[in-house]
């Protein structure tokens, strides 16, 4: 290895680059697992248990011309530059049984399909069951196909409907003021906006009476208090 890589590690005890230093020949670096750590679980049937190579070595090369450098990042995100890389080391792992083995397994679960089809003996109960159609699905229809049939009448003979209606009380919710005048309930928000109020608190919190403009009431009914 050569010295100024060695000086440039962080990692490296001063004392074991010095010994570095003195190796003859090509410095050869390795990576040994701890034991504890090979064993991996497969869910495979044929290869249950697969143990991991423990054995790594680290190919040393140069970088090629490339220009690489180390930085590191104190306070403040200020960055500091450490030194120039020289040399790069590529992690291994040795090839024997170990490590075929390993390969075999992510070749078995690469090649398996994402869904299994099987046949069942019974019928499973105790799982959520799919229905033709759901309770809210059906209520939606239902109102759907009621609002459908109301026919939009015209404006006019609306407004003469719930002026009307309001005559008798000062409050009603939009549910009642849909069956007094059979209009689709949007369409009747609509008109309901131009000559109502909607109360959203208070005592009659969520019903609609008229502007200040429009009312009229006759007797002692003028307040629903």
């Amino acid at each position: 290895c050569l010295p100024n890589q060695i000086k440039l590690s962080p990692q490296v005890p001063k004392y074991l680059a010095h010994q570095w230093e003195k190796a003859s020949g090509r410095c050869e670096v390795s990576f040994s697992l701890n034991e504890e750590l090979t064993v991996i679980h497969n869910t495979s049937i044929k290869t249950p248990v697969v143990s991991t190579p423990r054995e790594h070595e680290f190919a040393i090369q140069t970088t090629g011309g490339q220009s690489l450098g180390v930085f590191t990042k104190g306070p403040s995100d200020k960055l500091s530059f450490e030194g120039v890389v020289v040399q790069k080391a590529d992690c291994q792992p040795c090839k024997n049984d170990a490590y075929m083995k390993l390969k075999r397994m992510h070749i078995e679960q690469s090649s398996k399909p994402g869904r299994l089809s099987q046949q069942l003996e019974k019928a499973i109960t105790t799982n959520y069951k799919p229905v033709s159609n759901h309770q809210y699905n059906i209520e939606f229809e239902r109102r759907k196909k009621e609002e459908g049939k109301r026919a939009r009448a015209d404006k006019q003979q609306v407004l003469d409907m719930l002026f009307s209606a309001f005559e008798k009380h000062q409050y009603y919710n939009i549910k009642d003021l849909v069956d007094v005048t059979k209009q689709p309930i949007t369409y009747l928000k609509d008109i309901l906006r131009e000559i109502g109020i909607y109360n959203v608190k208070g005592t009659h919190k969520n019903t609609w009476e008229l502007k200040p403009e429009y009312r009229h009431y006759h007797g002692d009914e003028k307040t629903d208090d």
